[in-house]
């Protein structure tokens, strides 16, 4: 049993924080995002550590580290969201019957924000994150490395995510795969498959 986090075990809804900063730093949405985009994608792939990111967007950004403290807060706020709980505490109890995984497209520091948040590695046997491994979802090696890790086979593995292009991609490497869309209609479709 594999989940995602963002918009699954996690409630991410978007804050505005990119708008709030623009505005603030007196610039378009759109040219903030420029800006950022360079800077920040290396951390979804592990190719650039935090702090780089951090130093980066400060030069570019001409910020103190009291406003790109304030920055990133915000960023991270967004990020890791609030715990979609009744989802969480069914994936919790699944580890007690099945090997559990979480694959997530994610960014440096993202495990250390979401462990103290929410504990994720104490409901889970593996965790693997995009920044970790150097790949995202949905490249059909990040599937297959997190059943090697599970030690099942791609047929055995029932995966959940919010993202289609990344549910085609778990079913073209022959897992199980479910859209997420709400708790109960994931849950009733996961048990379906439990029960086969």
């Amino acid at each position: 049993m594999i989940f995602d986090i963002g918009d699954v075990l996690e409630c991410n809804p978007r804050t505005g924080w990119q708008k709030r900063w623009a505005d603030r730093l007196d610039l378009d949405v759109h040219e903030f995002e420029r800006c950022l985009d360079p800077i920040w994608n290396p951390g979804s792939i592990g190719a650039a550590t935090l702090a780089d990111i951090e130093g980066q967007t400060a030069d570019a950004l001409g910020l103190d580290p009291g406003t790109l403290g304030a920055l990133m807060d915000d960023a991270w706020a967004e990020y890791v969201g609030s715990l979609n709980s009744e989802l969480a505490d069914y994936f919790a109890r699944l580890r007690a019957r099945y090997r559990t995984g979480i694959l997530s497209n994610s960014f440096v520091g993202a495990r250390e924000r979401e462990q103290e948040a929410y504990g994720f590695e104490d409901m889970c046997d593996v965790i693997v994150y995009s920044h970790e491994v150097g790949y995202l979802k949905p490249d059909h090696r990040v599937y297959e490395l997190i059943c090697s890790r599970l030690a099942v086979a791609p047929d055995e593995a029932v995966f959940l995510d919010d993202v289609q292009a990344n549910v085609d991609a778990a079913r073209a490497v022959g897992m199980k795969a479910i859209t997420f869309s709400a708790n109960a209609q994931a849950i009733a479709e996961l048990e379906a498959y439990l029960m086969d």
